[in-house]
């Protein structure tokens, strides 16, 4: 078993033990007098008389016999030197045809010029006569040039095909106009000296044509066989013959180093062209500047290999010699002959390569509808790009040794099949053995870290969509991952969605990127120093350097006054940032309160998706109702994005609840996302029904198992390194799957938020943070007791179940307070009058709570409830939305 590959060898059926009363090595040989089918040996009987002449017969044969393995040693023999030709370099050989070739040209023009070269030149001038004709005459140039061609050129053989039809018809061209020329000889002595025998084929075009159009038929074969030659489509003539003439006159100054046929060449194959010269500096600078890696990293340049090479052995050779080795290109034909006597390494699963992409742009700079102009975009060319991405180590190297020695010692049949090395983990495979269980692998995790060094080992069994299970271990030597080097990938700059946020790299080293319109909700969690925080700051920019403040407006809360304190002042804020929590719980009720808003303006469009409403908009099919003065603008999305969210459950968990729940029920459709970050992620914290309406999870490093599962509903967040690596679970996923959070520095941060506040300042509203008036009827009639009030108006609506007593029990309060917000409930017309000891009729049902509830903080009843539902709030302008 070789160290470095990783592979196995699997016997194709098990030991057969030693048979009893027998040695390990005794011989397997019948005893004597059996035969090796087991018979008993029978007697000999007489011996029969021999013909006289059978020695002589048996003498003729061992001769025959003798002579027969003397021809086939020789036939061996024979047949092994012809191997040993066949395995002679490719570049010997073609040096060999090469000197052939010329020696060829030598002796014919000797012969055919000044009949010099003897009996063999004699046969050759009769042999090249008699095929070709006086064409012979021109045959030792074109076979110097053919000799030098094969000394000097490597092989193509893509062209061999088009060069044989070529010739081929310039060939007979010229061998039957020699035919003509002759007078068409027919089978005498001269038609040799003429066209040969391909002349006399292509002359026997003559009996069914004229002479004359004879001649043009040849003319235009030989036309077409220059063309097949020299690759030059029929449509470029005129571009040709105009290069020539402009090079003939002089007024070739753009190009004064390259002819005119090479700028034709260039032109017609570009791709070719830069297959031939992947090191040229023009062919690089054609490349688009945003992407991340133009070169796949199977098929990239030899050159651009090495410089990397050499960039990083610069920077420090010591460290790169002694931990990295990049693999050989397969695309360059120099291979080590030392190389390639090693034993074959494990396959390395690369990460996908973007090939055959649409074209990649910018997204389109809109134009304010404040009057402020055009809105220039942040470039992603402000973030700084991050470290090179390595695809194979020494280290991967060792870990396949340790690993396969685990499986060895304790006699598991399986490999390590390939891996995929990404930033900070690698995933190694491995294929299991027939009649082998996948909890034969799941065991041997504390031997498997215990020999790799490392306690972060995690089993993924199996592989999504491979036979195979994952062995993910850190790597020694890391990566960093650059927001920058996300937003500049292929995948992000395809997709031109204002909502689209930059993550981070899988273990397969992908980017990945996520749509936080489609998530609808992100619930962002992990322990304190984990990535939490990173993350938070490469969404926020991910939108910045990608919407203008018309696409998206946002909504910063930060109870630990930190974090956003950098992003104030920046033109997509609804309101400064919010440090206070009571003022954030008034801003998740702004929040529901345009949602709704949004709702009746969809409803009355008869739209189900803002995206729809506003595309209505833009095209001029929606107008405001008669003797209205409102005017429908487009509604920008609205991500809102709370950092800390258990100290907002401290301060008022009971109104935080509500509108987070509400807010994630319905406001996906209204273009209302909302972001939820915390670093305790505990059950009174991510309650049960915050969690039912958050699909989208992305779980950092944990503390414990418990808390892994109160974010992913799964174990495995406590096992991951910290420092960015986290598992994202979307909506919809079945598992997790590892990405390296993308990190960005406080300058990057300083200098995206200036250019934004360069080029538009903020408009704030000041209905968000707002606090809700409270009513006097309700403080003389209520007092102190609103929230209680307001917990036994939710229990008995949703419930439907109007008891005094039931309300004892629930609430804890005493018979006389239970029966006041009984009697409080009967006056805002929630329950019925009282009818003795039966339950009171519930007069609301459970699907007009919300509305209720709202009401009621408000000052009203439920009859206000009744009424203000049965308005057109487009009759006057008390209740027009505020467009923002």
């Amino acid at each position: 078993m070789a160290g470095t590959s990783g592979t196995k060898t699997r016997s194709s059926a098990p030991k057969k033990a030693p048979a009893a009363g027998r040695s390990r090595g005794a011989s397997t040989r019948p005893p004597a007098g059996r035969s090796s089918r087991g018979a008993t040996a029978a007697k000999p009987g007489p011996r029969k008389k021999q013909p006289p002449l059978a020695g002589v017969a048996r003498a003729v044969s061992q001769v025959w016999h003798g002579l027969g393995m003397a021809a086939g040693t020789l036939a061996r023999a024979v047949g092994r030197n012809a191997a040993s030709a066949r395995e002679l370099d490719p570049a010997h050989r073609r040096d060999g045809a090469g000197l052939a070739v010329f020696a060829l040209a030598l002796i014919s023009g000797v012969a055919l010029w000044f009949h010099a070269a003897g009996a063999l030149g004699d046969a050759i001038t009769g042999l090249f006569r008699l095929i070709i004709g006086n064409a012979a005459m021109v045959l030792p140039p074109l076979l110097l040039a053919w000799s030098i061609h094969l000394l000097r050129q490597r092989p193509q053989p893509e062209r061999r095909g088009r060069l044989l039809v070529g010739c081929g018809a310039i060939l007979l061209t010229l061998t039957g106009m020699l035919h003509l020329w002759a007078g068409s000889p027919q089978r005498e002595a001269g038609w040799a000296h003429a066209g040969g025998v391909i002349g006399l084929l292509a002359g026997e075009l003559e009996r069914v044509l004229p002479a004359s159009l004879v001649l043009l038929v040849l003319f235009l074969l030989g036309a077409f066989g220059t063309l097949v030659v020299t690759a030059t489509p029929l449509n470029q003539l005129p571009e040709i013959v105009r290069g020539l003439f402009v090079h003939s006159a002089g007024k070739g100054e753009d190009a004064p180093h390259q002819s005119v046929a090479e700028r034709l060449h260039l032109k017609r194959h570009p791709a070719q062209d830069q297959d031939e010269q992947p090191g040229d500096d023009a062919a690089d600078s054609e490349i688009d500047p945003f992407l991340a890696d133009p070169f796949p990293a199977a098929g990239r340049p030899a050159t651009k290999r090495r410089a990397a090479k050499a960039a990083q052995q610069e920077q420090d050779p010591a460290e790169f010699d002694a931990a990295t080795e990049i693999l050989p290109d397969p695309a360059t034909a120099e291979v080590d002959a030392e190389a390639a006597r090693k034993p074959r390494r494990p396959r390395v699963v690369k990460a996908p390569v973007e090939e055959d992409l649409p074209p990649i742009s910018r997204p389109t700079q809109l134009e304010l509808n404040g009057g402020a102009g055009m809105y220039t975009l942040p470039s992603a060319d402000i973030l700084g790009a991050g470290s090179q991405h390595l695809e194979h180590t020494r280290a991967n190297d060792e870990v396949i040794a340790a690993l396969s020695q685990v499986f060895d010692e304790f006699n598991v049949d399986c490999a390590v099949t390939g891996f995929s090395r990404g930033p900070t983990v690698t995933r190694y495979e491995v294929e299991l053995g027939p009649g082998v269980k996948v909890e034969r692998i799941t065991q041997l995790t504390r031997n498997i870290a215990y020999a790799v060094k490392s306690p972060d080992v995690r089993i993924i069994s199996p592989i999504p969509g491979k036979s195979a299970v994952g062995v993910e271990i850190p790597n020694t030597d890391p990566e960093i991952v650059m927001l920058g080097d996300v937003l500049r990938s292929n995948v992000a700059l395809r997709d031109h969605h204002p909502m689209l946020a930059a993550l981070g790299k899988d273990v397969e080293g992908g980017f990945v990127v996520a749509n936080l319109a489609k998530m609808p909700h992100l619930l962002v969690a992990g322990a304190t120093g984990a990535g939490k925080s990173s993350c938070i700051n490469s969404l926020i920019l991910s939108v910045l350097t990608r919407a203008t403040p018309d696409q998206v407006r946002m909504v910063l809360i930060d109870p630990k006054r930190v974090e956003f304190a950098a992003y104030q002042g920046i033109p997509h804020l609804v309101t400064p940032v919010i440090t206070n929590p009571k003022k954030a719980a008034d801003a998740l009720a702004w929040v529901v309160r345009e949602m709704d808003m949004r709702y009746e303006d969809m409803e009355a469009s008869a739209v189900r998706h803002i995206d729809d409403f506003n595309r209505k908009v833009l095209n001029g099919e929606l107008t405001a109702p008669p003797g209205s003065e409102r005017v429908y603008t487009p509604y920008p999305y609205l991500l809102v994005i709370i950092d800390e969210l258990a100290d907002l459950m401290m301060v008022a968990p009971r109104d935080v609840e509500d509108a987070v729940v509400r807010i994630t029920q319905l406001a996906r459709a209204a273009g209302i996302h909302l972001v939820i970050a915390t670093q305790r992620p505990s059950v009174d914290v991510v309650t049960g029904l915050i969690k039912a309406n958050v699909p989208s999870r992305l779980g950092f490093k944990t503390s414990s198992v418990t808390d892994s599962r109160v974010i992913l509903d799964q174990p495995g967040a406590e096992k991951l390194l910290g420092k960015g690596d986290g598992l994202f679970l979307p909506m919809g996923a079945s598992k997790p799957a590892r990405i390296q959070g993308a990190y960005v520095t406080d300058a990057e941060i300083n200098a995206i938020v200036a250019h934004c506040r360069e080029q538009l300042q903020p408009t704030y509203r000041e209905d968000v943070t707002a606090p809700v008036a409270a009513s006097k009827e309700i403080d003389s009639d209520i007092g102190d007791d609103l929230d209680v009030f307001l917990q036994a108006v939710e229990l008995v609506v949703s419930t439907q179940f109007g008891s005094t007593s039931m309300l004892q029990r629930k609430l804890r309060v005493g018979f006389a307070k239970a029966g006041r917000l009984m009697d409080l409930m009967e006056s805002r017309s929630i329950v019925g009058p009282s009818e003795g000891s039966k339950a009171r009729d519930v007069l609301v049902k459970p699907d007009e709570l919300a509305g209720l509830m709202y009401t009621l903080r408000n000052g009203g009843t439920a009859d206000d409830l009744v009424d203000d539902e049965g308005d057109d709030p487009d009759e006057d302008g008390s209740s027009e939305p505020a467009p923002f």
